[in-house]
């Protein structure tokens, strides 16, 4: 049978944790959230973004009450938790509320009611246009219509009844007059539904099997504030990928024909990772420190900056030859300064450099 890239995923994760024997917790989101995939991980510690898709997580965001949300000791969030059994896995779910988000999802909101407002005056215009043989099927064509309105209804609705006579001219007072009907009414907003969308705004559910805050070990503990923390930090990874993605990194114009020399790759790419993130860490601690800052690609001071950016910086330093004198191009005052930040190593190799290249009669431009 073919595995799905879901099982080999979960199946690399188990094999990680039985070569490296540790006690971890492991970070996914919400792709990792399957039937199938919480069962085979019953024996491995995990924390999961709950899709919203999902009938459970949907009834739960919709009616989860006010009273039951807590501040949590990150600014800005809120947490309630409860118990889930779904697929047969003990769970504990923590629904969280970000005031972040929930201020974007608002104005999202609204955009989507301006815009099933246009669509659905729209489609009204056209259904009042439309005759119908009797007043039922035109109520049927009322409930048609507002069946498919998930954030408007209906009111004062009315069916009016049309005569008409058949022919030309003035009708004889004989003459039987055909009756059809038509649609009259008004569009406004489901009071309830809106509601319900504006209580569930900026709201997300992470699941774990770890139900005891104290499971993990005996010093160690994993309280809904700690779930929120270890989810949020799993952006920092997500970043870290990205930068491996990046065309500057030139992954994509490497090949290679066998999986070994793939995994190989994905080791050198892990351990420039690794280099980036803990030089982009030393330098910041190093700002942070001496509570200075060095300017970003906007040309603003930060103590905040990433290692790509001085990278970038770095990449226009060169060693040119002109009229047979070497001389260092672009090592200008601001990357002198940041130098003084980078650590012992990098500072060492510049003087070492500037030194080597004095001694052969070099200038710095």
């Amino acid at each position: 049978m073919t595995a799905s890239p879901l099982d080999i995923r979960v199946q690399d994760i188990a094999n990680f944790k039985q070569q490296w024997q540790i006690d971890a917790l492991f970070v996914a989101d919400a792709a990792l959230y399957t039937e199938e995939n919480l069962k085979q991980m019953q024996q491995l510690r995990w924390l999961s973004r709950v899709p919203a898709t999902l009938t459970a997580a949907k009834h739960l965001l919709d009616n989860v009450h006010q009273e039951a949300f807590m501040e949590s000791s990150l600014p800005g969030y809120r947490i309630a938790s409860c118990c889930s059994n779904y697929a047969d896995v003990q769970q504990r779910w923590v629904v969280v509320e970000s005031q972040a988000r929930k201020e974007a999802d608002l104005k999202q909101l609204d955009k989507r009611l301006a815009k099933q407002l246009s669509k659905a005056q729209s489609e009204l215009r056209q259904l009042c246009q439309q005759q119908f043989a009797c007043e039922k099927d035109a109520l049927l064509a009322v409930q048609r219509f507002e069946s498919k309105l998930p954030l408007y209804q209906l009111v004062d609705i009315q069916v009016i009844e049309n005569k008409q006579h058949k022919g030309r001219g003035r009708p004889r007072k004989d003459a039987v007059a055909t009756s059809h009907y038509r649609i009259c009414a008004t569009l406004t907003p489901k009071e309830t539904a809106v509601e319900v969308e504006v209580q569930k705004a900026g709201r997300f559910i992470l699941a774990t099997n770890v139900l005891d805050a104290n499971q993990l070990s005996d010093v160690e503990q994993l309280s809904n504030d700690d779930l929120l923390r270890e989810y949020k930090a799993q952006q920092s990874t997500e970043r870290g990928f990205r930068f491996l993605k990046d065309p500057l990194f030139f992954t994509s114009s490497v090949f290679l024909n066998s999986p070994d020399r793939v995994a190989a790759l994905a080791m050198v790419m892990g351990l420039c990772l690794l280099v980036y993130s803990l030089g982009q860490r030393a330098l910041r601690q190093a700002l942070d420190s001496a509570k200075q800052t060095i300017h970003n690609q906007v040309d603003k001071p930060t103590a905040t900056p990433t290692m790509r950016w001085v990278f970038q910086c770095f990449m226009s330093i060169h060693l040119v030859t002109i009229a047979n004198v070497k001389q260092i191009a672009n090592l200008t005052d601001e990357r002198r300064w940041i130098l003084q930040f980078l650590g012992a190593p990098c500072r060492k190799y510049y003087r070492t450099y500037l030194r080597n290249l004095q001694n052969l009669g070099c200038n710095g431009i």
